[in-house]
């Protein structure tokens, strides 16, 4: 039986940890698990088959690191082999009778995808790729994503396995105490992007205890369509002498695995510090639970790389100023290619308050696929709103779409047979929300019914694509009152026919209505008052103008939408006077205040404003005190808010970004002066190739001014103690992301303790927590590249007195 099938019916039991088992049987710090299949088959093959016997369905190959990062061609293919042998022979060998499938299990490079860090996107698809081909051919039963901190790399592992297997793929994801993922991602912005790019489960692994990741399986189970999946930690680790124990009992976690299991979760196995005895309390727990239905949510939802957008009572506003439709300012950005016009304007709009950015850079002289995915990539480097990828060339669609990190709304589809099987393939293998048009071969109809007719002729081929009727949102079509009387009020019919009749969500582009008028925002504002009445759900609109956005928030303070009315207040005392329609620099949302602009270019993230703004400001100004009155307090101003969990970690890193591009002026005009803070050296542990965080650590550093002295990732003790004396470097950063390669880290501080003892040792990374980092003998626990800067300031504040 196909495992999705018995999904279906039957609860699923998983495997449970895999990397303390296997330092309880001798692995040495630094050594490769994965290099196990090859050199301790035995184990490797008694593990999985301790949890075949405990109960478990599924066991996850020894693969978690095997790519092509770590491992030649030869020995991937060596190793992925290995690993399926040894997990075939524990299921053959196991005692257990119920069904068992074999998982190839991927976990995530241990690189940041760009813009945020150096591996392209199509690289890391490429990478994901190899395994996949490997472990698909070698005879695994289905792939399993894990332990993913970030939308984009899931994506992107997630993308590599539909294109190149057949087989099933479950994926889940790793987050932080916040309910979020590394890179900022919220439950139901993945829940969006892996239902739409056709994950078969979807949920949360490692981390935490089950109890602490209640939350954020809530929030799967609110949003899903999918079965969930959920493999917690024992709870959180501690060393005792030389082992590192969990704080969460076998018992105490079946009965909570339990709990979730009644709430709705289909698949539970375990992670760090989970045994087989974990699996076998887990299996006597809930065998006699009846799984709960999986039903469809129907939640017509856009997702950018933070959060979703959903289609549910508020209208939402689509900001249209990223268009060259009757903007000759913008058709020459386009032609110049000036990305940073672009950027800015995407800025702007979400500064006025819009949800959802319209992006079209169409041009008969331009290359649309570069220029769209380009766009698409930038805009989404320096703002998390969802973008609208709105093109009619089928080649630029799918570039973007490819590249978007998120659930992308898709602009347009029409009922032309042409258009749909050009468009209907891309949303479902990418996801997305279609805006359909209702026209078609014969142009659009003159009534709301003939519109109608066409919606529900559009519904039923998408249908046979197998994109769901919560993934078409329709456009019924505004068109100018100036050459037809009648045609704002068929509309408008149109709009309320296809929500009472096809319990379907529509959008228009409103500001249509009043082409060829004079004073167009007065007939704009009232015809959107019109159609929000007869349930419009969004609207492509200027957020400029001043009688669209009072007809906004008037209606949601009328409509019950804004409690108090305190968003129209706010808005009101806001309210530009005397009104204006458009502004080349449109006035900013309220509380979006800023000391000067080269604050405001370092805060949302725009590099090369930033280095023209401080080579304007150097003339004038000593550049220590550009230093000290502008970039810093930009820097503290995003660092505050990422502490604060209102910004997040991309935001932060393209401040830092532009940040160092101001830096780079200042540096030129000062003549190799050198930094008066206190050196750094700074490393991912012995055994360990993941550099996400440290490469964060090190970027934020040194944009406060300290000198970074990088040796890398997997480097031995002896090397970090040795550049550490040479330095005579009063503080060491040491990073690791795997149980497996704690016990380097700690044997990296018991030698710096020996040989440096004046040092302070700062640790992070996802399996360490303040307790116990200070068990393995740290100084400083930082859970984040902000936490780390506030360590090193203590640090060296005290190296100064």
């Amino acid at each position: 039986m196909r495992i999705t099938e018995f999904l279906k019916d039957h609860l699923l039991y998983l495997d449970g940890g895999m990397g303390t088992l296997l330092q309880a049987e001798g692995l040495l710090p630094g050594e490769l698990p994965e290099r196990w299949n090859l050199t301790h088959p035995e184990v490797i093959t008694r593990i999985h088959r301790d949890y075949f016997d405990a109960g478990s369905h599924v066991v996850n190959t020894n693969t978690f690191g095997a790519n092509c990062l770590k491992l030649s061609d030869t020995e991937l293919e060596a190793v992925i082999s290995a690993a399926i042998d040894n997990a075939r022979r524990a299921r053959d060998e196991s005692r257990g009778t119920q069904p068992k499938w074999i998982a190839l299990d991927i976990g995530p490079t241990g690189r940041m995808l760009k813009p945020y860090g150096d591996l392209d996107f199509e690289d890391a698809v490429e990478i994901f790729a190899k395994t996949v081909r490997l472990g698909a051919r070698l005879g695994a039963d289905l792939i399993v994503i894990e332990t993913m901190n970030d939308s984009y790399e899931t994506k992107a592992a997630l993308l590599a396995a539909k294109e190149n297997s057949t087989l099933p793929v479950f994926v889940s994801n790793a987050y932080g105490e916040d309910g979020k993922l590394m890179t900022g991602a919220d439950p139901f912005a993945m829940v969006a992007m892996l239902e739409g790019l056709g994950a078969d489960a979807i949920g949360v692994n490692c981390s935490l205890g089950p109890r602490a990741l209640y939350g954020v399986v809530s929030d799967y189970l609110k949003y899903a369509s999918v079965p969930i999946l959920l493999k917690p930690n024992a709870g959180l680790p501690k060393a005792e002498g030389k082992r590192t124990v969990y704080d969460v009992t076998a018992k105490e976690f079946a009965n909570d695995v339990a709990e979730l299991i009644r709430r709705g979760v289909r698949a539970v196995g375990g992670c760090c510090g989970t045994t087989p005895e974990y699996i076998a309390a887990t299996v006597l727990a809930t065998k006699d639970i009846k799984p709960s239905a999986i039903l469809p949510k129907n939640i017509t939802c856009v997702s950018s790389y933070t959060h979703a957008v959903a289609f549910e009572g508020e209208p939402i506003l689509i900001g249209e100023r990223i268009n060259p439709t009757g903007k000759k300012r913008f058709k020459e950005v386009l032609k110049a290619n000036d990305i940073n016009y672009i950027v800015s304007e995407g800025i702007a709009q979400q500064e006025k308050g819009v949800h959802i950015l319209d992006v079209n850079v169409g041009l008969p002289d331009i290359d649309e696929v570069a220029m769209l995915s380009t766009a698409v990539t930038e805009l989404q480097a320096v703002t998390d709103l969802p973008l609208q990828i709105d093109t009619s060339d089928a080649g630029a669609m799918e570039a973007a779409l490819r590249r978007y990190n998120g659930k992308a709304m898709i602009n347009s589809v029409s009922g032309k047979k042409e258009s749909m099987d050009a468009v209907f393939p891309l949303a479902k293998k990418y996801g997305g929300v279609v805006v359909a048009l209702t026209l078609d071969e014969d142009g659009i109809p003159e009534t709301a019914e003939g519109r109608l007719a066409i919606a529900r002729r559009i519904l039923s081929v998408a249908a046979a694509y197998g994109i769901e009727k919560k993934n078409i949102v329709f456009d019924p079509l505004a068109l100018t009152v100036s050459a037809d009387a009648n045609a704002a009020m068929e509309t408008l019919r149109a709009v309320g026919l296809i929500r009472t009749e096809l319990s379907c969500h529509t959008s228009l582009g409103v500001s249509n209505v009043s082409f060829g008028l004079p004073a167009r925002d007065l007939i704009n504002g009232s015809f959107f008052a019109l159609a929000l009445g007869n349930g419009l759900s969004a609207a492509i609109m200027n957020p400029y103008s001043v009688a669209m956005m009072k007809t906004y928030y008037a209606y949601r303070a009328l409509a019950g939408l804004d409690p108090n009315c305190a968003d129209y207040i706010n808005y009101a005392q806001a309210m530009p006077t005397p009104p204006a329609t458009a502004a080349a620099e449109p006035p900013r949302a309220a509380g979006e205040t800023y000391a000067s602009e080269l604050q405001r270019a370092i805060v949302k993230g725009l590099r090369e404003p930033a280095a023209a703004l401080t080579a304007e400001l150097i003339r004038t100004v000593e550049p220590l005190l550009i230093v000290q009155n502008e970039i810093i307090p930009a820097l503290d101003r995003v660092g505050v808010g990422f502490e604060k969990k209102t910004v997040y970690l991309p935001q932060l890193l393209m401040s830092a970004e532009a940040a160092k591009s101001a830096f780079e002026v200042i540096k030129e005009n000062m003549k190799g002066a050198a930094a008066d803070r206190s050196a750094f050296v700074l490393a991912t542990v012995k055994g360990d190739i993941h550099d996400i965080g440290k490469n964060i650590v090190k970027l934020i550093l040194e944009n406060y001014g300290f000198p970074v002295y990088d040796l890398g990732r997997d480097v031995a003790p002896e090397a970090i103690v040795e550049k550490t004396l040479e330095l005579h470097a009063p503080i060491v950063g040491l990073s690791a992301l795997m149980t497996t390669t704690v016990p380097a880290m700690e044997q990296t501080i018991k030698i710096l303790r020996e040989k440096a003892p004046f040092t302070k040792v700062i640790v992070g990374g996802a399996v360490l927590n303040p307790e116990y980092a200070a068990s393995i003998g740290a100084d400083f626990y930082a859970k984040d590249a902000m936490e780390a800067v506030r360590c090193a300031e203590a640090v060296d504040r005290a190296q100064k007195k």
